[in-house]
């Protein structure tokens, strides 16, 4: 049966497991599509245009937002960064889900727009503050200034948890990944994502009509 898709938005503090998730939400459904964000920033190294983001000067990024073709938009370290609107809906329309990987305020600009309904909002936290900051250490990639500006942000983003539909502790990251596929199988069986269930009532009716 015919189904709408769902917008998944998954945030959470850097190191507490959101990408790694991410990525494995969509080998496990690769039906799902990725929302590419676009970035006023210049391509890095290896980076591809369409693919990691789409990249846009700060005059065509801001008409796009003027125009109202962002489903949201913030500024990050002096540079522009957005989700597109037209593909996000093209997704929806065609009953495929649509995967955000965006902070607090990105999710409340997403809920707070005319797709809001379709929204499935996730929030990870790490287990402790210690494993979170062990975790960031651990992966090799930042210097110790950008972990402890990562530890200060965490704490701001760890207060707006009790604004998504479901929070997840990623204690055991295979535990996790568990209960975010049971979720989302879950929430695809929504009355409010099925619109062909009124027609196929109605045809039930008319059945007992005939009888």
């Amino acid at each position: 049966m015919a189904r709408r898709g769902l917008l998944l938005i998954l945030s959470s503090p850097s190191g507490a497991g959101k990408s790694t998730l991410s990525k494995r939400l969509m080998a496990w459904d690769p039906t799902i599509r990725f929302s590419v964000s676009a970035t006023t920033r210049p391509p890095r190294p290896g980076e591809v245009d369409g693919r990691d983001y789409y990249f846009l000067s700060r005059e065509a990024f801001a008409n796009h937002v003027q125009r109202g073709e962002m489903l949201e938009y913030a500024e990050v370290f002096g540079n522009g960064y957005g989700s597109p609107k037209a593909p996000v809906i093209e997704a929806l329309e065609a009953g495929r889900d649509v995967l955000f990987d965006v902070d607090w305020q990105g999710a409340q600009q997403i809920r707070n727009s005319s797709l809001g309904r379709d929204v499935l909002s996730i929030f990870i936290l790490p287990p402790s503050i210690e494993e979170l900051e062990r975790r960031l250490r651990f992966r090799g990639q930042d210097s110790d200034e950008v972990i402890r500006d990562r530890m200060r942000k965490s704490r701001d983003e760890i207060s707006h948890w009790a604004e998504y539909d479901y929070v997840l502790v990623n204690e055991d990251l295979q535990e996790t990944e568990e209960k975010l596929k049971r979720i989302v199988s879950a929430t695809r069986l929504r009355r409010e994502t099925q619109p062909t269930l009124v027609d196929h009532v109605r045809e039930l009716n008319k059945e007992f009509d005939a009888r």
